[in-house]
């Protein structure tokens, strides 16, 4: 495993079951009627300034990252999870560059019947989910 993400080497900063109204999906139900979308992150970063100091400056700003998020989850419709889920990532990163990795996590409750939930788990390094911006934007201009 990567450096960055050894659990001795970092901490874990967490969002846990976030729940935001959004569009996802390839049906056309889907495409049009807003759904329930689960999301959990770990970020990880080196927390001990904060614990030290215990200023707000010095920590990765859960909330900040939440609200962006949120912004994000509301305002696209991508029609697959993998998608968002990758674009979380990116946007945990670009939230503080403190956070050196993300996991995040997307559930979409009930999309299957005869389950709980389905969705993407993904892991990366910083720099592979900054990478994903400049991907996107070649797709989008090819």
């Amino acid at each position: 495993m990567d450096r960055e993400l050894q659990p001795d080497s970092l901490d874990q900063v967490f969002i846990k079951n976030l729940l935001v109204r959004g569009i996802v999906g390839i049906n056309a139900d889907e495409r049009k009627n807003r759904q329930d979308i689960l999301v959990n992150v770990v970020m990880w970063a080196d927390t001990r300034a904060a614990g030290a100091s215990d200023a707000i400056d010095d920590a990765v700003n859960y909330r900040t990252a939440a609200k962006a998020m949120i912004a994000h989850i509301e305002s696209t419709g991508p029609y697959l999870v993998e998608r968002l889920v990758a674009d979380l990532a990116r946007i945990c990163c670009e939230t503080d560059p403190r956070i050196r990795a993300v996991e995040v996590t997307v559930e979409k409750p009930g999309a299957v019947r005869f389950s709980e939930s389905v969705g993407v788990t993904i892991r990366r390094t910083r720099a592979e989910a900054l990478g994903h911006a400049h991907m996107a934007a070649a797709a989008t201009a090819a």
